[in-house]
């Protein structure tokens, strides 16, 4: 119990002769480091919010104004048409010129304060009703009317200079309310081309009955909550969506990030381990102190998800979950070979250096202490149904060690895995690597994950990492924005020396970490969940690969939307595998508003149905541009507050709460979702050299399926020459193969490219067996892993 030991910063011993103080200075130091850091959090967080709370003007402005007010009374005039003398009159009376004196020019102040707050206020006013025009994403590309062209201008002026964080976040405008008509001719102009006649005029007469009658409550209560709250879909998303969901969140909820694809930094398992940590933690001082530059599309987008990306775990519950967020936390919780322990990522206030984490991570690989009893499986309450989870928390991990052991890792900045596997893509069968690699990182040994943690680290053997986050705390591209910046400061800030160490010098009196503790724990508990999570585990087939024939640079040149084009191609994979259309889901943000968080592009259309038709009876081009272009207007009206199904599931969710029973919402909200897709864009491009360091690409994440006889689909577009595409599907469903369904990506990939650079006279487009050396585009030359 070092920890212990060091915790102690004085002892004393009652004696004949009184009581025997013995001050342990150097215990005494860290205490006082330590509250330092502390308080110097503090100062700048209040700063910040003061910054924050007066944007988009500055602290400073309102002594600008204090002194104009002032110079403009000296010249006898009064800018306050009297208020100035009005505030006076209030102020204490007292006799004298002095006195007089000092009331005007308090007086004043005060109204030169009132007059800066107001101004804040219209400022802000206004810019968020600029914010609020959202024209100028309908426009065509690279033609920006003359209004658009205004608005851009008024943005720039009411916008301010250097904004932290989240400078913006009062300026946001609150995301609309649809009109309940406007939602149901969207909804079934959906469903069209995937009903017949008979389904679709039932469904057309629900739709219609629903509008006429109960909609016009629900949405009347809906609106009420929407003047209420900043946002009236993420709340209720967030807890009926992921935090009520009483199954694992293991695979069907989780999601993974994956190391470079062609490098690994260093081969050192430790040395990447301590270079990984410490620029999580520079991320996280810059979050912090609010100096990341807002992410914006154009114009800003809602940063509240980054509040609870660390020191956050989510709580399991009998009937609901929650998510529970720690102002700060000065350590991290690490796994290896069954065992648990607490490293302390600061040393008497300061930030432990890349060298000195590597020698903390060697310590844990080399300490051969072996798991306490139930202790090596114990995170399988994590993969499994969270009912049993929240019994054994409540039994178990209510009071002594275990609580103080399961504190630690719940309070921890987040989790590291150290593997004992080597991953990645190695070997002959590069794709089977990749493949394997994927499941690691969505799943591992379904134990040797935390997998309520915002987010945990996994480290192998050989020196690859990866990432697995929960998904109610926030959406995938919050993630990845702090995975970019991780991987890009781990290798071109920080780097190693030509051992493939981290750089710095150790501090020989840092503490060991702390192996954690357990006095019991639930056997029965941990067997049953181990075993539904194995089970959900074993039934997920994957598979990753990279498409180098092309990437969006040749796509853009066909004027096409690159995310329409790989949209389309699915839906032509698709086809081709199952001969028929589905209800297909891609994710798409609702950030230009206020708290929030995703939308449903319901990417099967009219248009691109009678495109893959066409295609497959070999007809021209023109329906490409039109289901692409129809699916351009489906995205951007989802990012604008113009989707369909967040609008549709809350308005279910009034009704539940009303007792109020809807066959419509019914049937809408039990569709599956067989065809489940997102993309995973590159948000810091300029922290990569895609020119000179081509090698140092990403190979994106991705997730399980959604429905049991779908497919997962996660794509990204990485530099302009390459698409990487991450296939998931259940081995017990007959109808679905990860692989068979890449090997159709790829057909119609190439075909729908083909269709592009073909004269329109052309009759046929079926699958080309032709070569694609026209625009074939070579791989980085550079060695695979060994």
């Amino acid at each position: 119990m070092a920890e212990a030991h060091q915790a102690v910063a004085f002892q004393f011993t009652v004696t004949p002769d009184g009581i025997d103080l013995k001050l342990s200075h150097q215990a005494l130091t860290q205490i006082y480091l330590s509250g330092l850091r502390s308080w110097k959090k503090r100062f700048i967080r209040l700063k910040n919010s003061v910054i924050t709370g007066v944007y988009p003007a500055s602290p400073s402005s309102w002594l600008f104004v204090v002194i104009a007010i002032l110079a403009t009374m000296y010249t006898r005039s009064d800018p306050s048409m009297g208020l100035i003398a009005k505030i006076q009159e209030h102020l204490p009376c007292v006799r004298g010129a002095h006195w007089l004196c000092c009331q005007t020019v308090v007086s004043a102040v005060v109204f030169s304060t009132l007059l800066w707050l107001s101004l804040i206020l219209t400022m802000r006013l206004c810019l968020k009703q600029l914010l609020s025009y959202h024209g100028w994403m309908f426009e065509q590309h690279g033609k920006l009317s003359s209004t658009t062209k205004a608005w851009m201008a008024l943005v720039r002026i009411f916008s301010g200079r250097q904004p932290l964080l989240y400078s913006y976040q009062g300026s946001l405008p609150n995301l609309p309310v649809p009109k309940v008509k406007d939602t149901i001719h969207r909804f079934l102009d959906s469903v069209r081309p995937l009903t017949d006649a008979h389904q679709f005029e039932r469904m057309s007469t629900l739709a219609r009955e629903f509008e006429s009658g109960m909609g016009k409550r629900l949405q009347w209560y809906l609106k009420l909550k929407s003047l209420w709250a900043a946002n009236y879909v993420s709340d209720w998303w967030e807890e009926y969506i992921y935090l009520r969901g009483r199954g694992p969140i293991m695979v069907n909820s989780n999601y993974y990030g994956m190391d470079f694809l062609y490098v690994t930094p260093t081969p050192i398992q430790a040395a990447r381990a301590g270079n990984t940590i410490h620029a999580c933690l520079l991320y996280r001082r810059k979050l912090n102190r609010e100096e990341l530059k807002p992410v914006s599309s154009f114009i800003p987008l809602c940063a509240a998800q980054c509040e609870r990306m660390f020191n956050t775990s989510r709580i399991p519950g009998e009937e609901t979950d929650t998510v529970q967020h720690w102002q700060d936390s000065e350590f991290v919780a690490v796994f290896h070979r069954g065992r648990y322990f607490r490293l302390w990522v600061y040393q008497a206030g300061r930030l432990l250096s890349p060298r000195e984490l590597e020698h903390q991570v060697q310590r844990i690989l080399d300490d051969p202490a072996a798991p306490a009893p139930g202790e090596e499986r114990l995170g399988a309450l994590t993969a499994g149904d969270r009912v049993p989870w929240a019994e054994a928390r409540k039994t178990y991990f209510s009071s002594g060690p275990n609580k103080r052991s399961l504190d630690c890792i719940e309070k921890a900045a987040f989790f590291v895995t150290l593997d004992d596997e080597e991953q990645g893509m190695m070997g002959d069968d590069s794709g089977a690597s990749l493949d394997r690699y994927a499941k690691s990182l969505l799943h591992g040994k379904c134990y040797d994950r935390w997998f309520d943690k915002s987010f945990s680290f996994v480290v192998y053997k050989n020196g690859k990492n990866g990432l697995n986050a929960e998904h109610s705390w926030a959406d995938a591209p919050t993630v990845a924005h702090l995975w970019e910046y991780v991987l890009a400061t781990d290798s071109f800030q920080l780097g190693y020396n030509t051992e493939g160490h981290c750089k710095g010098e150790v501090d020989p009196s840092l503490p060991r970490p702390q192996k954690l503790t357990w006095e019991f724990s639930p056997e029965q508990q941990v067997g049953r969940s181990l075993a539904v999570a194995q089970a959900l585990a074993d039934d997920i087939d994957f598979h990753v690969f990279s498409f180098r024939d092309f990437g969006k640079g040749r796509i853009k040149k066909c004027r096409i939307s690159p995310d329409a084009f790989i949209q389309l191609t699915l839906q032509l994979a698709y086809y081709r595998e199952r001969g028929m259309f589905c209800l297909t889901y891609e994710a798409s943000m609702t950030r230009l508003f206020r708290e929030g968080r995703t939308e449903t592009v319901r990417s099967c259309s009219n248009e691109s149905c009678a495109f893959v038709c066409a295609l497959e009876e070999g007809e021209c081009r023109r329906l490409l541009r039109a289901a692409s272009e129809r699916h351009q207007n489906l995205y951007r009206l989802a990012m604008t507050g113009g989707g369909i199904d967040r609008h549709l599931f809350c308005l279910y969710v009034v009704s539940k709460y009303l007792g109020l029973d809807s066959p419509f919402l019914k049937e809408v909200l039990s569709e599956p979702w067989r065809l489940s897709t997102s993309q995973t864009a590159v948000q810091q491009g300029e922290l990569f050299d895609m020119v000179n360091h081509p090698e140092f690409i990403s190979c994106g994440g991705g997730f399980g399926p959604v429905a049991d006889d779908g497919y997962g689909v996660s794509y990204s577009l990485v530099g302009e020459n390459m698409i990487n595409f991450h296939i998931s599907c259940k081995h017990s469903c007959p109808s679905t193969d990860a692989h068979e369904f890449g090997a159709q990506v790829r057909k119609a990939l190439v075909d729908l490219l083909d269709l592009m650079y073909t004269e329109p006279t052309r009759t046929s487009t079926r699958t080309s067996t032709r070569t694609s050396r026209n625009y074939q585009h070579n791989p980085p030359a550079v060695k695979k892993d060994q």
